[in-house]
This record gives structure tokens, sequence and C-alpha cells, in this order.
């Protein structure tokens, strides 16, 4: 999945950080000496599915709508793109900050977008909600989009070194809002790729529910796509320090290409994208899986995708065998595992842990209903596989996140009686617009006194899920430390799908 982006420098931490302190919950966060509490377990998958989707508009950029219900939000960046002559307010914030990166946005579009194609279904009520959440960012992506008959393609907007040296609300700050842009000289395949698959994506989740607003989105996607493949480049080069190392493209764009090919066919049913796919898969076939699945890496989720269509029409083809691989590779008990867990049982593959676990997670459950409707298993070894293995592996991730755990506390802010209180996060830390008026200046004393404070941050950002424990489980609730107190979008956003899919079989 590549490194987390803030692995090589996060500014504001080095500028704030004097000390760090342990905040714990009543007991110690020293390794060896946990106090695990005996307590009852029961999820609520369909309060975690609400809050899940509830915690995207905490993260939104613009002009707010009147039923906002993250009240403590207040309109932000209203003129992002003005300087170059285009609307390109909206959109979410990534994480903590207020930089809006178009590579994870527009992933975390397509990952919403493919929860509600696979599971909208079983989300009830909070469907709408779902659908509200996919719409701001593929308004936001279309709006990025505007001049690709020119080929040109908005990627970014904010300067991440100016952002990160201030600890400032969205609603008020005052840092560089520079527009990062890739066109034909300077192309960036991976970044259009993933604004491809999310429109693609976007578009096949609305077909039935808004016809023009998909017709609409597919034609874009086709274009973004198009652009992408035609001017093939990374944007690691294109656009520079600005990508890197924030959100740097560690696998090469070939996956992403790959990726918007796979939904586009999805999307038009035209054989033309899966002739794409099946031409140039060799391309990325040698590549070693090791749970590649997150804003970067596409390649266990496109085995994934396309063996529902082999399942039906080639079940002796190789590339099932890689889907196969993925999953014998995630598996526990399989002789051929290669990923990580921790003594709690969490999957971990590094920092800002948790979208690991959220994203395999939600491709084990597509997979696992792909296998079960053709009636197949998975052979790792000697070791037999069955599709509801893949499920219960899923949910002991959910109910890791939920509580089940070794610090017996919820991942996700506001779910359940423990949760984490100093998250690293600059809308939910400073205090709202609306109960201090008053700007809060860059570098000022405030602005320090604010980050270091041990209190817990005044504005719940409901459905946040943070970036978890190490890997011996051990959870500091340290707004300092953003690896572990920091949410993102691209967290919260496969879990949509997970708890949709849990609070369905829940009822029966």
């Amino acid at each position: 999945m590549g490194l987390f982006r803030r692995s090589a420098v996060d500014v504001i931490a080095a500028i704030l950080v004097v000390s760090l302190e342990v905040y714990s919950w009543g007991f110690s966060n020293e390794l060896g000496s946990i106090k695990v509490e005996a307590f009852q377990f029961t999820p609520n998958y369909k309060d975690a599915l609400s809050k899940t989707i509830l915690f995207f508009e905490g993260q939104r950029s613009g002009k707010l709508p009147a039923d906002q219900r993250m009240k403590w939000r207040s309109d932000s960046a209203l003129d992002d793109g003005q300087t170059i002559g285009v609307d390109l307010s909206g959109g979410y914030y990534d994480a903590g900050d207020n930089v809006k990166f178009g590579f994870p946005m527009a992933f975390t579009t397509t990952i919403l977008a493919w929860s509600a194609v696979e599971f909208s279904h079983d989300m009830g009520d909070e469907a709408k909600n779902a659908y509200t959440a996919i719409r701001w960012g593929s308004d936001y992506l279309l709006k990025a989009s505007s001049q690709i008959d020119d080929n040109i393609l908005h990627v970014q907007v904010g300067d991440p070194y100016s952002d990160h040296s201030c600890w400032e609300r969205p609603e008020d700050m005052d840092t560089l809002r520079t527009v990062a842009t890739i066109n034909a000289s300077k192309p960036g395949s991976e970044v259009a790729g993933e604004t491809a698959a999310a429109l693609a994506a976007s578009s096949l989740a609305f077909k039935s529910l808004d016809h023009g607003y998909s017709q609409l989105l597919l034609n874009r996607a086709i274009q973004v796509f198009e652009f992408a493949d035609k001017y093939r480049g990374s944007y690691n080069v294109s656009v520079g320090y600005f990508s890197c190392p924030f959100y740097c493209d560690f696998n090469g764009y070939m996956d992403e290409l790959l990726w918007g090919a796979v939904w586009l066919y999805k999307a038009t049913e035209d054989e033309k994208y899966w002739d794409y796919v099946s031409n140039n898969i060799k391309l990325i076939s040698n590549q070693f899986l090791d749970g590649q699945f997150g804003w970067d890496g596409k390649h266990a989720a496109i085995y994934v995708l396309i063996s529902k269509k082999l399942f039906q029409e080639d079940p002796s083809h190789s590339l099932l065998k890689k889907a196969n691989v993925f999953v014998c590779q995630l598996m526990p008990e399989s002789p051929e595992k290669a990923i990580e867990y921790s003594p709690g049982g969490l999957i971990y593959k590094g920092a800002s842990n948790m979208q690991n676990p959220a994203a395999l997670s939600l491709i084990l459950l597509v997979f696992s209903r792909y296998l079960e409707s053709s009636s197949r298993t998975v052979q790792c070894g000697k070791i037999t596989i069955k599709p509801s293995r893949l499920v219960e592996v899923a949910r002991s991730q959910a109910d890791y996140m939920l509580g089940k755990n070794p610090q017996n506390m919820s991942y996700m802010v506001g779910y359940g009686d423990r949760f984490p209180q100093r998250l690293h996060h600059r809308g939910s830390s400073v205090p709202s617009i609306k109960s201090l008026p008053e700007k809060i200046i860059c570098h000022s004393v405030k602005e320090r006194a604010i980050f270091m404070r041990e209190e817990p941050n005044p504005n719940l950002l409901v459905g946040a899920i943070v970036g978890g424990p190490n890997l011996t489980d051990i959870y500091t609730d340290d707004r300092a430390l953003f690896n572990q107190t920091e949410p993102t979008t691209y967290i919260n956003a496969p879990m949509v799908g997970v708890f949709a899919y849990f609070s369905h079989s829940q009822k029966k």
C-alpha cells in the first residue's frame, strides 16, 4: 500500500512538539503493563455505519448545505481555484489538515461508490447519506476535470508545506491555496487513472438513481481515462514536491490505469475496456501482492474485481489464481501468509495502519460473495478456505476497530464508551468558529497552546476512525502522534461497505 503520506515529514509536529506525553484511559500505555478490564463486547454495526458516513460531513470543504449535520463545521476555502480562473471549491480534506489531495480524494470516492454498488441494499436508511457522501466527492472531481478537453486535470489545492506549518481550522485558514495541475507535457497517470475510476464507479452507483448525472460522470470518466492513458507519466515527477512525501506513488501508475479500465468496463460493458485489461494486466502480474490495496496500490482489488466475470465466463482462467494468492497471503492460518497480525488480531502493515485492515476487509467481503455465488473455495497449500472464512476475518477487523481489542476501546470517535479524544485534526482540536470567532493566527502563542494542550478536542468528529495502535496493540492518545491519532477519508470509506454488510447480517 505504500508508505503513509507523512512518513517523511510533518512540519507541524516538528514545530510544535516539545515533549510527548502519554494521555491514557485510566490504564498504562507502557508496553507490557496494559491493564485489560473484563467487558462484554456487543457490536452495533448499524450505529457504526451511520457514524462512519457522518464523518465525511466533518471533512467537507466549500459551501456547506443547509442539512449539514456536523454543526461545528462552517464554510471554508470558498475561493479555491480562483487564482487560475477555475471553481475548485468543494471536495474533502483528506485527513487532519486543510489540503485537498486529489489522489486520495479520488480513491476515497471510488471506494465509497464501490461500497454502494456492492452493499447499498444493506444500508437501510443510511443509503441516502452514503450517496450524498459519494456525490460530494464526485461533484468536486467534475470540477477538477472541467478542462479535460484541453488535457488539463487539477489534482491538488493547497500548499502542503504552508498548511502543515500551521494549526488552523479550515474556516479561517490563511495558508497558500496553490493549485497543482497535470497536463499533456506534465502527466500524472496514477492520479488521472484513479480519477477516471472514481467517476466511472460513481456513475455506476448513480445509474438507477439519477440517469442524467450518471451519464455526465461516465462521459467525463471516459475522457479522463483517455488522457491518463495517452499521456503516460508519474505525477511524482510532474507535481514533484507537492505530492511527495505526502502521497508519493510507490507502485507505478499501471495499476491505476487498469483500475480505471476495469471500472469503465463495469460502467459501460464495452469490451474494449476488458481488452485493455486483458492486454495490459501482465505489466503488474509479476508484482508481489502482499495485501496491496489502498490509495497507492490497487493490485489485489483489480484481481478481485475481475474475478466476478471470470467465474461466470472462464472459471479456469489463470488470473483467478491471483485473487486466490491474495487470500492465501492474508489468512492467518495459511502457510502462505504474508501479512502481519498484532497479538490482538489486527492486520498490520505500518503507519496510519487502520487504512490497511479497512481496505482489505472490504475486498474480502466482496470476494467472499463472488466465491459463494460461484460455489468456489480457495486452496492455500493443504488448507481449504471457504467464503465464510473471509467474512470471519473481515468481521474480526471490524470488531477490533469497534472495541474488541486489548485496549477495550473503540477506535471510532463517538462510538462506545471509550474512544480517541485527542485527534491529530485541526478542525476538531481548534475551537469552532461559532464558539470562538477570534482568528487563530499561524505561529501564534494561542495556536501552539491549542496543539499542545492535554484536554480532549472540543469538537467531536463523530465517526472518525483514527490511524490506530502499533504492532503490539498499544495506542497513545496524543494528537502529536499523527500516525496513531489522525483520521483519514480513506480509512472510513471502505468501512462504509464493511459495516453495511455486517449491519444487514446482524438483522438475520
